[in-house]
């Protein structure tokens, strides 16, 4: 039976990775890698060798759904990776899980080609997402996560109802927008109690709590501090 495993990877800290996932990552034939440098950093920590790595980001410029098909087709075991925590969860990796899913049901249990069953497995592992909620020192029971918001179109808008929202609201941010992000909800949000977390499990992680206009201050007075990757938690 070929198999796709979805392999959940460390999001920051090379350590924070299950033993499932090394065995899976050592067995397979192929690794499917959002960046081919950042998963070979992995592999060489694990001393995992002799491994065929094929860049897959969704775009033109990785491996083709077709062509991964084409591997499964073919009898070979693949793992689905990104360069931190579970492909999918904001990471590229949705529209391949749903196409070979598709795929399967298509050829099972009728196919008339000579290929064994395919299959979609998980192998859970790190996420920003829960991780941030662990050590942010808040009682949320439900929550609405927004991955990362988009560029431009939509987001005023999105803003406006992250401070309507009666639930707290995650989300993801980048160095790049991480002062935009917080103008905006101090123009939308000004009263919020909010949480950022920063570069989780690496050497510099921080988290802090205070309302958008004390955070602007901040980051405006330490530039220093826009840098790494934000998960920021909204709530009342």
């Amino acid at each position: 039976m070929s198999t796709l495993f979805v392999v959940g990877t460390p999001i920051g800290n090379l350590e924070d990775v299950t033993l499932r996932a090394l065995r899976i990552l050592k067995e397979v034939d192929v690794i499917l890698c959002e960046d081919t440098r950042v998963t070979k950093r992995l592999l060489e920590k694990y001393e995992i060798s002799g491994k065929q790595l094929l860049a897959y980001n969704e775009q033109k410029s990785g491996a083709s759904v077709e062509r991964v098909i084409e591997l499964l087709q073919d009898g070979k075991n693949i793992a689905l990776v990104s360069d931190a925590g579970m492909p999918v969860v904001s990471d590229p990796g949705s529209l391949l899980v749903q196409k070979v899913r598709e795929y399967a049901l298509k050829v099972q249990p009728f196919s008339r080609f000579k290929v064994e069953p395919l299959k979609i497995e998980a192998v859970p592992g790190p996420s920003a997402l829960t991780a941030a909620l662990s050590v942010a020192g808040v009682q949320i029971n439900e929550f609405v996560f927004l991955g990362f918001l988009p560029h431009k179109k939509g987001r005023e808008t999105l803003f406006k109802e992250i401070a309507a929202s009666e639930r707290a609201v995650i989300f993801y941010e980048s160095p790049h927008r991480i002062l935009k992000t917080l103008e905006s909800l101090q123009k939308h949000a000004p009263e919020k109690h909010i949480t950022i977390c920063r570069e989780l499990t690496k050497i510099h992680e921080e988290i802090k709590s205070g309302t958008p206009p004390k955070f602007l201050e901040f980051f405006k007075a330490n530039p220093e501090k826009v840098r790494g990757e934000f998960v920021i938690i909204v709530q009342n």
